[in-house]
């Protein structure tokens, strides 16, 4: 899975680790901003391979938690969604905006490969593969961002609310727009 080839979700020990992660991120959805203590908490059993100063403001959803890399002053405003299947690394000093979705998962394009099938025990599965994503230091995701499997957004980078980031941005610029662009280089 993390390494971006075909694979079964359905898969048990990838169920069970799914159902961890949303179980956890319901818990940290139901507390408030002054439950400080149980929200670390829950974030230290969630991500445990990040930084857990690391500031969601709630309503947060993950499908595993445990591919996501998260540096130093992060913070996130409401209804953050990271679906990391493949890594997702994200630098120190970044902000999401609300609504912001970084997005590993990808389904074949070619229907033969995408359409649900039985597997050898005569369960339904479709399978799918990732591409990691890797946003760069000082950072700053406007609200309603989208970013695709595959996307590394440079250091000291800006981008527009409501855009989908379909392919690399490079450092220090802001860029907007469905497909995301350049705008122009932040001096």
């Amino acid at each position: 899975m993390t390494a971006g080839e075909l694979y079964n979700p359905a898969d048990d020990e990838l169920y069970l680790l799914r159902t961890k992660a949303h179980r956890l991120c319901m818990m940290y959805n139901k507390l408030f901003d002054t439950d400080e203590e149980e929200r670390y908490k829950i974030l230290r059993e969630l991500l445990p391979y990040s930084d857990h100063e690391a500031y969601f403001q709630g309503h947060i959803f993950f499908d595993y938690g445990i591919n996501i890399h998260i540096g130093k002053n992060f913070y996130a405003n409401f209804g953050t969604t990271i679906l990391d299947i493949c890594p997702v690394n994200i630098g120190d000093n970044v902000m999401l905006g609300t609504n912001v979705s970084l997005l590993t998962p990808m389904h074949p394009l070619r229907w033969q490969e995408r359409n649900a099938r039985n597997d050898e025990n005569g369960n339904i599965i479709q399978l799918e593969y990732g591409k990691p994503i890797t946003i760069g230091d000082n950072c700053w995701l406007s609200s309603n961002v989208t970013v695709i499997g595959g996307v590394t957004i440079g250091d000291g980078s800006v981008i527009g609310a409501g855009s989908v980031v379909t392919k690399n941005i490079p450092s220090g610029v802001l860029a907007a727009g469905n497909p995301c662009k350049v705008i122009k280089t932040i001096d």
